[in-house]
C-alpha cells in the first residue's frame, strides 16, 4: 500500500478545524500524522499506539 492510498481519519471532536491528529490503517502498522502538517507521517505498531494511549490516560507523562 502506498501512503497516498491511505484513509485517514480523525476524532470526532475536532470538528472542521485543521489542528488535529490523524491516523490511518497499514498493513500491520497505524499511521499517525497532524492535519496541519499532513506531509509528515510517523508509522507504528498497533500495540505499541495502544500502550502510548494507556499511558497518556493514566497519566504516565503528566509532569
Amino acid at each position: 500500500m502506498d501512503i497516498s492510498d491511505i484513509v485517514w481519519q480523525k476524532s470526532s471532536f475536532s470538528g472542521d478545524r485543521d489542528e488535529c491528529v490523524e491516523l490511518g490503517n497499514l498493513p500491520g502498522e497505524i499511521a499517525i500524522r497532524e492535519s496541519d502538517t499532513p506531509e509528515t507521517i510517523v508509522k507504528t505498531a498497533p500495540a505499541k499506539l495502544k500502550t502510548f494511549l494507556l499511558g497518556i490516560k493514566t497519566g504516565e507523562f503528566s509532569t
